[in-house]
Parts: structure tokens; sequence; C-alpha cells
């Protein structure tokens, strides 16, 4: 789930309009709408734990870097276990071998 898409569910699932986010957080209300379209990249890392405090959730689980979140795919959370029981030499090549593959990687149409 984007960002986006978790920012729009946690207004809904509190009973805020774009205002009342926009007026807690100290940006317009087309900011708020702009961040839960997709519209607005990379909000700033204060912007985010404002949110972040006012959701009451970490900013890990707002930006979708949680690994152990309820709706992280079990496949994912196991690779991420996996990695931390890693020595640092071994994460190290790991991380190269990603980069590379992001790096290689076609867009899909």
């Amino acid at each position: 789930m984007s960002f986006a898409a978790r920012l729009h569910k946690l207004r809904i699932a509190q009973r805020l309009s774009l205002q009342d986010v926009a007026d807690a957080v100290g940006i317009s209300k087309a900011h708020v709408w702009n961040l839960e379209k997709g519209l607005s990249d990379n909000p700033s890392m204060e912007l985010v734990v404002k949110l972040a405090e006012l959701f009451r959730v970490r900013v890990a689980d707002l930006v979708g870097e949680n690994p152990e979140a309820a709706d992280e795919e079990p496949e994912m959370v196991a690779l991420f276990r996996d990695l931390k029981q890693l020595d640092s030499r071994d994460r190290d090549t790991i991380k190269v071998l990603m980069d590379q593959l992001k790096r290689t990687k076609t867009p899909q149409a």
C-alpha cells in the first residue's frame, strides 16, 4: 500500500476531514489532497512526523517501511527476518546485488 493510500485510510478511519488534517499539521487542505492522491511526491520528514503523530502511528507504518506491519506479505517478513540475522559483510553483498537489480530493472508496461 502506498503512502497516499495509507494517509487516506488513516484519515477516513479517524473521521477527519481534509481540513482537519491540514489544520492539525500546518499545511493547506489542497496539499493534504495532493498527498492522498499521490500527486505530491516526497513530503518533508517534518511533515511525515507530524502526520504520524496526528494519526498515532509510527513513521515506518505511515510510509510503508515496517516489515512487521500486519498488511505486509509473509514472504517479505521472512526475508527481512533472514536479512537481520546475517553479518554486516553478507548484508553489504546483498545490498550491492539489490542496487544492481534496481539499475537493470526494466519498466513494466
